[in-house]
């Protein structure tokens, strides 16, 4: 409840700050991710956490029959609901409210999922990972980007300052919220990254996974098959 609360009040700052903070990387984050799909040839591609609907609709590129994007903050759906109608894309992306770890399909209706820095706001983590993988298909794919921590002298040194004490200055005055961009980097140092969330994607039930650092190991990648 608290972090829905946080992401309704953020929702009209929230792609603003995106680009901003990522210095506009985030785009190429999720245009890379997406190509991860392509070999798939995924017809219905779900996309969870989908805020506003950028990765939503970064999907599109592939071809996709549906893409069907959730949330559990109205104040984002809004959002991304606007965006594909200014888009004229209603009939390919549909959006609705649901919980991760608790969602309204049968058993391997999706060829793929996306989820793009939202695995970290699952309440379960591991919960939300097996509704996705319960979700997918036989062979389907999820892709998952997340915030990681780099470990590289002295990338790792600058970044650290920027994300712990720059950012959150930055996304408070302009979000106008407290607490959410406080919420991010403390969020991100206590969540598993690399070969330990590997590990929690198996747990969840995927048969393989591996995951690829990017920009210097400020994002993750993540790949993994059901």
């Amino acid at each position: 409840l608290q972090v829905r609360k946080m992401f309704d009040h953020i929702a009209h700052r929230y792609d603003f700050l995106n680009h901003f903070l990522s210095f506009g990387t985030d785009k190429a984050w999720r245009r890379k991710a997406i190509l991860r799909l392509k070999e798939n040839k995924p017809l219905a591609i779900l996309d969870v956490a989908t805020g506003t609907g950028d990765f939503a609709l970064e999907a599109i590129r592939i071809n996709p029959q549906s893409v069907t994007g959730v949330d559990i903050s109205e104040e984002m759906l809004s959002i991304a609901k606007e965006k594909i109608a200014k888009a004229g894309l209603e009939k390919q992306i549909h959006f609705q409210w649901a919980d991760a770890e608790d969602l309204p399909f049968a058993d391997g209706s999706f060829d793929a999922s996306t989820v793009a820095f939202g695995v970290r706001n699952f309440e379960n983590a591991l919960k939300g990972l097996a509704e996705i993988n319960r979700v997918l298909k036989a062979g389907g794919i999820l892709v998952i980007l997340e915030f990681s921590m780099p470990a590289r002298f002295p990338f790792k040194q600058v970044y650290t300052f920027y994300f712990h004490r720059l950012l959150p200055l930055i996304g408070k005055w302009v979000s106008k919220d407290h607490s959410a961009y406080t919420y991010l980097p403390d969020s991100v140092s206590a969540f598993p990254q690399g070969e330990e969330f590997v590990g929690w994607l198996l747990r969840a039930g995927f048969r393989e996974a591996e995951f690829n650092p990017l920009t210097f190991g400020v994002v993750n990648l993540y790949v993994a098959r059901k």
